[in-house]
């Protein structure tokens, strides 16, 4: 079924944090099989706060737990592992904790040093067994988490020239991408047994990539296409071919598929991929964009479409937009779909449940 239009609605507005809100990560083992909604939210106040839906009575959230005593400075960046049982957290006290959620509270079971200065983007790979952080230090380091959460780092990757603003793991393949204030987005792969991993693809201006800072990637639902957001105003499409030589340890390069310009007017922070195919981005522009593909478009026309538009989502720049998991379009409504929005501001979260953005105020 064509989605041609829909309308965000704010559900509700959650409050707890005393500094802007810079990031959230839903708990990918929730939001199915009866299981609440869970999300993490962190902050310049130095705390992460756990976020749950009240299933039982008026589907809104509350504030679960808060993670405090760990950080001493602001924390940046966290992520759920695939299990939804560790919450990684990114901080600019330049170290990464693992929280482990142990019988309801969350306990600090390790900590990673090693980044020189302010760590700012924490991803999982898809079997949970690696983590990658990236820094002001313009390095990329690479995580082994073993059993009874003991880590080890395994590489440490110098290739970008400048502050790097986030990594981010392929959904199926041990794949690393990262994207920097140098403009560019690198591709890693471990090319050998001895994680020997090296810098195999790097997408910038000679092949039709972004001319400034590059803050954020998401992938599809099948991981054959990719998007990016810049400081250049664009929304730029990649895609890859051969997603089988990849995982037989080979490497298929990704090319430019499309450049979405013209729809924000300031920095765009951040875009994320949903599973149903509808991209969502945020900028300082305070607005929220939604796009789908173009089924429609003539032969050399715009492979997307702009679904929606969301003027002033929040007072100020949105940070961080991010689809919830849980029950997939049923393809009776677009109300049944599009019921509800999660976004965290500096002052607050405005939820409803199924698309998440974070600004600051």
């Amino acid at each position: 079924m064509a989605i041609e239009s829909m309308e965000l609605k704010e559900i509700q507005t959650l409050e707890g944090h005393t500094d802007r809100v810079w990031s959230l990560d839903w708990n990918p083992a929730t939001g199915h099989s009866g299981i609440p909604l869970l999300f993490a939210s962190c902050s310049g106040d130095k705390t992460v706060r756990v976020w749950e839906q009240n299933t039982l009575s008026s589907n809104l959230f509350t504030c679960k737990a808060v993670l405090d005593e760990t950080h001493t400075r602001t924390v940046r960046s966290c992520a759920w592992s695939p299990s939804g049982k560790l919450l990684a957290t990114a901080s600019f006290d330049a170290t990464t904790a693992i929280w482990e959620n142990v019988g309801g509270d969350f306990e600090c079971v390790s900590t990673l040093e090693g980044h020189e200065n302010e760590v700012k983007s924490v991803s999982w790979n898809a079997s949970g067994n690696l983590l990658a952080t990236c820094s002001r230090d313009k390095s990329v380091w690479i995580w082994e988490v073993e059993e009874g959460n003991e880590v080890e780092c395994v590489s440490v990757l110098q290739g970008h020239t400048q502050d790097v603003k986030m990594v981010k793991w392929h959904p199926t393949m041990d794949v690393l991408f990262s994207c920097s204030y140098d403009n560019t987005v690198k591709v890693w792969a471990d090319e050998g047994e001895s994680d020997d991993w090296q810098c195999v693809q790097t997408l910038g201006g000679p092949n039709n990539g972004h001319t400034s800072t590059v803050w954020a990637i998401s992938f599809n639902a099948s991981g054959d296409k990719m998007v990016t957001c810049s400081d250049d105003l664009t929304l730029k499409v990649w895609e890859t071919e051969n997603l089988e030589l990849q995982s037989g340890g080979g490497f298929a390069p990704w090319r430019h598929l499309c450049t979405l310009t013209g729809y924000h007017d300031r920095t765009i922070f951040s875009v994320h991929w949903s599973r149903e195919g509808i991209l969502a981005s945020g900028a300082a522009d305070d607005a929220i964009r939604l796009f789908v593909d173009n089924n429609e478009s003539e032969v050399g026309g715009p492979l997307f479409k702009l679904l929606s538009k969301k003027e002033k989502a929040h007072g100020m720049d949105i940070n961080c937009v991010q689809w919830s998991p849980g029950v997939r379009f049923s393809g009776t409504t677009l109300m049944d779909y599009f019921n509800g929005i999660t976004s965290i501001g500096s002052n607050g979260v405005t939820a409803n449940n199924r698309l998440a953005y974070c600004v600051v105020a």
